[in-house]
């Protein structure tokens, strides 16, 4: 996996007031933490930061991050967005060693096309999972995993144990957890002619009943019993 550096400002001054006034000026409050090291808080260029996030590798881009003449292997572990105009508000930067295995999350992409899919009227591929959670060492850290559907066949599902994961990489994840199946969605049955007329006649029904009343209970008249008295 590919490197970038990036320079972190020391120095940021706690509270919502001093953050709000990073960001007019384009810069992102941050923190830098881990492996043994004292919580730092910085503030970084955002135009460098959206650069360095945009690679292939995404948001588990390896950053070597300087800050005060150190340099820090980090990663991002936390980006927190505006809820409406999902600018970033403030990123934690983890520090992490080159020989220990972590914990990331790694896009799910689907390659390929089912051919059985293609072929059955009302038949899709549906992903369920977009992520998976991998364990590796920094440097071999994949970009996203590739998942080829080619071979789908309608009513099968390609599932975690399924998946061929990079050298070095594992997963935690249950095996049986489904990643992608291929389903037929059931149309909704037109009405049969019969059909169509039973409803017809209940809808007139109906009609005749609100427009008259109380229906007939007898022959000699409506709503009233006969009379048996002499």
């Amino acid at each position: 996996m590919s490197e970038v550096t990036l320079t972190a400002k020391p120095g940021r001054e706690p509270g919502s007031r001093a953050s709000g006034r990073l960001r007019t000026v384009g810069q992102v409050p941050a923190v830098v933490y881990g492996h043994g090291i004292t919580p730092v808080a910085v503030s970084i260029d955002w135009r460098e930061l959206r650069a360095a996030l945009t690679t292939d590798a995404g948001t588990n881009a390896l950053i070597n991050l300087e800050v005060a003449g150190d340099t820090h292997l980090t990663i991002v572990r936390d980006m927190q967005r505006h809820p409406i105009r999902h600018d970033v508000l403030h990123v934690d930067f983890q520090v992490v060693d080159r020989d220990q295995v972590i914990s990331v999350d790694v896009p799910v992409v689907l390659t390929g096309e089912s051919q059985a899919v293609n072929d059955t009227t009302g038949a899709t591929v549906e992903q369920t999972m977009h992520s998976l959670t991998i364990k590796s060492k920094p440097g071999a850290i994949p970009n996203e995993i590739s998942v080829d559907i080619s071979s789908l066949e309608i009513g099968h599902a390609i599932r975690v144990g399924d998946l061929t994961l990079p050298e070095g990489v594992e997963t935690d994840v249950d095996p049986e957890e489904t990643v992608a199946s291929a389903t037929v969605v059931q149309a909704e049955p037109e009405p049969t002619e019969e059909g169509e007329e039973l409803a017809e006649g209940e809808e007139g029904a109906e009609a005749e009943a609100g427009e008259g009343g109380e229906a007939p209970t007898a022959e000699g008249g409506e709503g009233e019993s006969a009379d048996t008295s002499e």
